[in-house]
């Protein structure tokens, strides 16, 4: 499932290259530790710290939320982040990973 997920986002990153400057998703805030905490935070905290997710979906008998945020200019590069957060039969977050593109997030990870 992940493979075609990032199959598509690929395809339609490409599509937007082509296009011009664009943007999908809706930008959402770069998360820290002290906001997601495995077996703490909750749906509802989901929603009011990242709004609703892009993607909903199962893996490996969880539900899983994901938000992504794709921004591409002209022939430059896309950049893109994403959260995906698996969350329990209750609604509480098991596990998270978040990834970004974007240059200022990538100079901060690499110091």
């Amino acid at each position: 499932m992940r493979n075609s997920h990032r199959r598509i986002l690929s395809l339609g990153c490409f599509i937007l290259l082509l296009a011009g400057c664009v943007s999908v998703g809706a930008e959402f805030p770069t998360p820290t530790a002290a906001m997601i905490r495995n077996g703490m935070t909750t749906r509802a905290e989901l929603l009011q710290l990242f709004g609703s997710p892009t993607q909903v979906g199962i893996e490996d008998g969880d539900q899983t939320w994901t938000w992504v945020y794709v921004r591409a200019g002209g022939m430059s590069r896309a950049l893109s982040k994403e959260l995906h957060v698996k969350l329990t039969e209750r609604g509480v977050v098991k596990s998270y990973s978040y990834t970004s593109s974007l240059p200022e997030e990538v100079q901060r990870g690499i110091r």
